[in-house]
This record gives structure tokens, sequence and C-alpha cells, in this order.
């Protein structure tokens, strides 16, 4: 079975035997893509490639006790020093920006929960993915509010009502009626009457006792009512890339959109990790930080070894929660109290350990800096132990 998923199926025994050699020195990945690049191929080539691809993956390989924090911090950092572009715009659409650069790479180190400019990359099940009613689907995704279809707002002191215009062309524009727009009135204006005209809406209010005042304050949460779509999702762009069509969007709503039927759910994305975490799991988030950090480093032209950035998102992630580097994040869950101290707020730090009697083992780098002594990295890593002849 082995061999098979090698591409050595029917292959002479010296090629199987090839196989079976690099075993257990390189892993089922990298010997899949050795073979999917040797189908066909002599036993020398293969022999060769073989032999390259496990070299590099020794090299590849870190030393014991070597700084991987540090290591990563430094790799991490000195290319964020270069990143200037702040924004991306998506031209055509009004509102369609997305942040890059500094700022993008701080908010997702951050670990917070509201990003600047949320969105998802939206891939479509066919025939939807080639361009079958587009038109349909982008206004099934983007939500309408009442206001963007409404041309006039009136309020009526003495009858206690508010009269809804609508604008006959914005409704034709999203392909909907004025029943179905009546109905999720209703739903949402709850202590209203609502009737419907010919291109108008009454909301008449069952109850007067909170006066004049209310009714201003109900015409302003009138305006705020979804008639359709996800809530969420601002605006939408169609973009062709390759041979289908993909739908980016202004705002995320993961979870309602995954339901979707139209929907892609096994490579749809959002840049919201926080969301990510809470609707697909702590997993999905890990990649999500890997995937995002990537994405805007490489989009600066500059070159970050991938692995670094697996160790930040490792960190942040292994509490089974999204951590931020941060004081309140991951430096407040460190088990020594000199490390939570060299980050920020020291006294505080130094006199709740007082308070508690809190005991620190000095098993880290940062502490035994601090008190200047040899750190447990590197040579300082291994102890000696040896029998003293009396």
């Amino acid at each position: 079975m082995f061999n098979a998923c090698l591409g050595f199926t029917g292959a002479r025994t010296d090629k199987m035997s090839i196989a079976n050699e690099y075993k257990g020195r390189l892993p089922k990945k990298i010997l899949d893509e050795v073979a999917s690049l040797t189908q066909g191929s002599s036993e020398a080539k293969v022999r060769k490639l073989l032999e390259e691809a496990s070299r590099e993956y020794e090299q590849a390989k870190v030393e014991p006790g070597e700084c991987v924090g540090i290591i990563s911090a430094e790799s991490i950092g000195e290319p964020g020093t270069q990143m200037t572009l702040n924004t991306f715009h998506f031209a055509g659409v009004a509102e369609m920006n997305i942040t890059m650069g500094l700022p993008r790479i701080i908010e997702i180190l951050d670990g917070r929960s509201e990003i600047s400019t949320p969105m998802m990359e939206i891939y479509l099940k066919q025939p939807y993915s080639k361009g079958k009613d587009l038109k349909e689907v982008t206004l099934a995704i983007r939500q309408t509010l009442l206001k963007d279809i409404v041309s006039e707002f009136l309020i009526n002191v003495a009858d206690f009502s508010i009269e809804v215009k609508l604008s006959q062309e914005r409704i034709a524009e999203i392909g909907a009626n004025i029943s179905s727009i009546a109905a999720a009135v209703k739903q949402a204006a709850k202590g209203y009457n609502v009737s419907a005209g010919k291109d108008s809406l009454v909301l008449k209010k069952k109850e007067r006792d909170n006066g004049i005042n209310a009714l201003y304050t109900d015409k302003e949460k009138i305006k705020q009512i979804s008639i359709q779509g996800v809530k969420g999702i601002t605006q939408v762009l169609p973009v062709k890339r390759g041979d289908e069509y993909v739908i980016i969007t202004a705002g995320t709503n993961l979870k309602e959109v995954l339901s979707l039927e139209f929907v892609d759910d096994s490579r749809t994305v959002s840049n919201d990790v926080a969301e990510i975490a809470k609707i697909l799991g702590i997993e999905a988030a890990r990649q999500a930080i890997i995937n995002e950090v990537f994405k805007v480093i490489e989009s600066q032209g500059l070159n970050v070894d991938i692995r670094h950035i697996m160790l930040v998102a490792d960190t942040m992630c292994n509490l089974g929660v999204v951590k931020g580097i941060t004081r309140y994040g991951v430096v407040s869950e460190k088990a020594s109290v000199l490390a939570r101290a060299s980050f920020e707020t020291p006294i505080k730090h130094i006199l709740n350990a007082a308070l508690i009697g809190e005991e620190d083992k000095l098993d880290s780098v940062v502490e035994n800096v601090m008190i200047n002594q040899p750190t447990p990295v590197g040579t300082g890593l291994p102890g000696l132990v040896t029998k003293v002849k009396r």
C-alpha cells in the first residue's frame, strides 16, 4: 500500500526497495510529492531526488535547545518594519477596503475580536461557479436594509404612524416585492400594525404611552430592518479567478453563509480569526492565523519561513482559545512571575506574586537573563552529572 501511494505500482522490485529505504527518513507528504514528480522516471533519478529531499529535510530540522521563539520574533519583526501599505481598495466598489501591511499583522497577533475590515471569499458550487444566476446569488448574499429601498419616511404625529414610501426602482434591482417587504417589516417592527399600499407601507403604533419622542426613535430602528440577504454583508463583488467566479464581500457572517445551498463550504473563508474559532473551532483558527499573516507578508514582497508563523499561531491557540500576544493574552498565561513582569506592568505582577507567595522555577530564557545566569537553551540546556572519586 505504501508503494502504491508513491506511484510505484507495477514497478520493478528495485524501485519498491528504494521507497522502503526512505520510509522512516522522510514524512509521507514529502514522499508523495516526490512520487508525483518521478512517475515514469528511472531508478537513478528517483534515488537522486529522494536523497536530495532527505538532505534538505535533515538541514531543515531544528537543533535541540534552539531559541525558536526569539528567532521567530526576529524573523517576523524585522520584515514588519518594512511594511508601509495600510489599505487595499477594490476598484469600482465603494466602501470595499482591506487593511493590509503592519496594521493587519498587529490586529491578527493581538487576537482582536473586532477587526477593522472584515471580509469573506465565498466559493460557489457548480454551476454557479461558472456564472449561472450570478446576479441572483449576489443578491441572496448581500444584506438589504429597509432604508436602502426607501425614498422617504413620513411621521404622522396625530395618528401615531410612520409612512414608508418605497422606491420601485430599487425594489426591482433587488428582485423583491411589496408583500415580501411588508412581511419582513411585520416580523421586525414589534408594537406596530403594518399595512401595505401600492408603493408604501404604513406602520401604526399599537400603544401610545411613550409619546412622540418614541415615534422618532422607532423610525431610526425601522430604517435598519433587514429585508433580505445575509446579516453583516454590506457589499459583494464577483471576481473571476481562472475558470470560476469567487464572491468577495465587505463584512462577514460565516455561519449563515456556509448554510447557503450554493456555497462551497469546504473552501469559503473569512478573515476574522475570532469568528472562525467560534464557528469552526480552534484548529481552523490556528490555520487562519497562519494563512492571514503569511498572505500579508507575501503581498508586501517579503519572505518569512512559514514555520516561524506556525510557532506564533501554536502559541496563540495552544489553550483551546485564541489568545493575543498581549499582556491580557499569552503573556498573562506564563508560569513565570519574572517573565510576566518583563512584558508590561511589572510592579503589578511582582506585588501579586508576593501576596500569594508564588514561586518562580526559572525554567525559561527571560527570567534567567533578568537575574544574570545561564539560560536553559543551546549548550546551557543539558546538565553534566559525574561521580567524584574520593
